[in-house]
């Protein structure tokens, strides 16, 4: 364990050995996506996925900081980064968007890893983010991204929620319970920025070159 993480008074800190591991297992992880979304297809369309997949993790990375407002003690508003997490499953169903959405999940792990417990990992960033990935279950509905929008953003408080309740509770408000103080905080950041995103996705223009962008993620 010591090779990949250090010990310290504030939880755990990755080592070389640690940082190498996580992106290993990015690398991986976008590359299985890619396999998944192309099955059945020639090699040049894996390629096209993977480079598709890449490039939402990568965008939705870069606006996640940009952010909007920062709250104290975690979460902040930002420039619309949890829609461009959702694409890869818009695009190419639930399987890629799940390894995609994981991939994020890892990536903001390894731009600025905060380690309580090994199980908080798990819990913050691998199944919140990941849920982003539910929005491969809309890939083929009419209104699909808005409605893979707000799946992704629910599953994402609802496990965010479960983060603050089990591991963030002493940061609680003066008189509140760890779960209430998890559901109204959360939800403060997460749905203020889902609520900015789904006014943009129904600009009729906006949704029309979105559509187009998948036209050419698929063909």
């Amino acid at each position: 364990m010591s090779f990949f993480v250090n010990a310290s008074e504030d939880g755990y800190t990755l080592t070389s050995g640690g940082y190498a591991a996580v992106g290993i297992l990015l690398a991986a992880l976008l590359i299985l996506a890619s396999v998944i979304a192309g099955r059945g297809k020639r090699k040049h369309m894996n390629a096209r996925q993977l480079v598709f997949c890449a490039m939402s993790v990568a965008l939705a990375s870069v606006l996640s900081m940009l952010k909007v407002y920062e709250f104290p003690f975690g979460g902040a508003v930002t420039l619309c980064s949890m829609l461009f997490i959702c694409l890869p499953g818009y695009f190419y169903g639930l399987g890629a968007g799940l390894l995609s959405a994981t991939a994020y999940g890892v990536l903001q792990f390894l731009l600025g890893p905060y380690i309580l417990f090994p199980i908080q990992i798990i819990v913050d960033y691998l199944l919140a983010f990941g849920a982003f990935g539910l929005s491969g279950l809309f890939a083929k509905s009419r209104r699909g991204l808005l409605k893979g929008y707000l799946i992704g953003i629910l599953g994402r408080y609802v496990f965010s929620v479960l983060s603050g309740w089990l591991f963030f509770g002493e940061y609680a408000w003066a008189g509140w319970g760890a779960l209430s103080y998890s559901l109204v905080y959360n939800a403060a950041y997460i749905f203020a920025e889902g609520i900015l995103t789904i006014v943009i996705l129904l600009i009729p223009s906006v949704s029309k070159a979105l559509a187009r962008v998948k036209e050419m993620a698929i063909n």
